[in-house]
């Protein structure tokens, strides 16, 4: 199974593991004008997990996904979809 990029990868992998329902994480790469958006998507119910109290576990994703993002030289920002 070949994905677009290591950042869906990455974000696919950590998303799976924080949900109850890890078939239904679906990320995907959205060409933008500067930079890509990376599109996570959960079941309804584990909305929440993905997100985090106060947003600091989608703050937390946010920061792995930069670092991945600057380390190849790029920049790419995070969309969670509800």
């Amino acid at each position: 199974m070949a994905s677009a990029s290591p950042l869906v990868d990455l974000v696919t992998l950590v998303a799976r593991q924080l949900v109850d329902r890890p078939e239904q994480v679906v990320v995907r790469e959205v060409t933008g004008d500067r930079f890509p958006r990376i599109e996570l998507s959960v079941a309804r119910e584990d909305i929440g997990k993905v997100i985090g109290k106060d947003g600091r576990t989608a703050q937390s994703i946010r920061t792995l996904l930069s670092a991945a993002a600057s380390k190849s030289g790029r920049r790419a920002h995070l969309d969670i979809l509800d």
